[in-house]
């Protein structure tokens, strides 16, 4: 069998697009910690090339290490409990330029055997770059703006305000997961089943910062992503911060999107009730690194489309469903602990997309999951009515 050199081809564009997010950093900045529950954002230039390493080099072809110590320091990330933060200091982490020379060099001997490569292993290591260039993306957002270096921006669309309504979703089977043997997938999205959906109401749209702000001023939870002064609300965009754009989702915690829900006497759909919306749904605009803040929630709405809009992209959707295995689940050999630590009881499954998804994790059957309370990234939510 040939080798598949577009997975090749496909691995080299993830690192240019991890590699332009990374030319968004201030050189001095390198040692900043934005979001106090992660790593550094120098550890995360090592780990890209780290993680590639362990995978393809040592574990394929049991290439000889040639910098052990970085092979185990940039290896895992973190994921701690709330108060449970990190203590390094910015001296215990190397120099740049030693990261990049680390860098160079995976790449150049990976590059070299990339036709000895199992096609699974390449579309893991991608994929894993892919979800990476996301989490860098809401770290960076969270770095002050004077140490970041602003991109010139597409301009994003806009949209009228529409107050969102009810949409019936009859009852029906929901597929979920995937068939091995059908592409690529992570060990959490299989083994493909269908789960029986009692009919259920959806709101058309994702809640918007306006129609949270609502509850805001009934006396609710701000969310992160808002500042307040002098009484008006702002939103704090990747690169500058705006008025607070009530037509755009707002971006909140599950905590937060469970009391909204209970506030208006509805509830957070199930990962089979999103699937039964989300069936043939069209990726909204804003997805695939299209823009870096969201857009409104009617933005791709289509003369004559009455369905329920950007179910896929514009942020993840957090779901009613704690994250656990499928049934028939195996954690992958070459990657046993993707999944399993996370099936805990204290994270919630997301699906969907946010600006920053790759089109790859675009997939139904993609899984995403985050504790309750983590509120850095680009989550919106919907409601659910029975």
């Amino acid at each position: 069998m040939l080798p598949d050199r577009s997975l090749a081809r496909e691995l080299r564009r993830a690192r240019r697009l991890t590699d332009d997010l990374f030319g968004f950093v201030r050189p001095d900045s390198f040692y900043e910690r934005p979001i106090p529950e992660r790593h550094r954002i120098i550890f995360y230039l090592g780990h890209l090339e780290a993680f590639d390493w362990n995978l393809l080099a040592r574990y394929a072809l049991d290439v000889p290490a040639f910098h052990p110590e970085f092979d185990r320091l940039f290896a895992f990330g973190i994921d701690p409990a709330s108060g449970d933060l990190p203590d390094d200091q910015a001296a215990d982490w190397p120099g740049i330029a030693e990261v990049h020379d680390y860098n160079r060099r995976t790449r150049e001997k990976i590059d070299s055997a990339s036709d000895e490569l199992p096609a699974i292993l390449m579309e893991a290591a991608i994929e894993h770059r892919l979800m990476h260039a996301e989490t860098l993306a809401y770290i960076l957002h969270q770095l002050p703006y004077d140490r970041k270096l602003a991109p010139a921006a597409a301009a994003a669309p806009d949209a009228p305000a529409r107050r969102t309504r009810m949409i019936g979703i009859p009852a029906g089977t929901a597929e979920l997961g995937l068939c091995r043997g059908d592409g690529f997938g992570w060990d959490n999205e299989y083994e493909a089943q269908q789960v029986a959906v009692p009919a259920f109401s959806i709101s058309k749209y994702k809640v918007t910062n306006g129609e949270y702000l609502e509850f805001v001023n009934a006396g609710g939870p701000a969310p992160f992503f808002w500042n307040q002064r002098q009484g008006r609300w702002f939103y704090r965009g990747m690169f500058r911060e705006v008025p607070l754009p009530l037509d755009c989702p707002v971006y909140v915690t599950y905590r937060q999107a469970e009391q909204y829900a209970r506030w208006r006497g509805m509830a957070l759909p199930t990962e089979p009730q999103f699937h039964r919306a989300a069936a043939g749904a069209a990726a909204s605009s804003n997805c695939d690194f299209r823009y870096w803040d969201p857009i409104p929630v009617s933005a791709d709405d289509r003369p004559g489309a009455d369905g329920v809009a950007q179910l896929i992209g514009n942020g993840w959707e957090w779901t009613s469903t704690v994250f656990g295995p499928f049934p028939g689940f195996q954690p992958f050999p070459f990657y046993s602990n993707y999944s399993e630590p996370f099936f805990d009881g204290d994270h919630y499954v997301l699906k969907g997309g946010s600006p920053r998804t790759a089109a790859r994790l675009l997939r139904p059957s993609f899984r995403n999951w985050f504790r309750p309370s983590y509120p850095y990234l680009y989550a919106t939510f919907r409601l659910v009515e029975s």
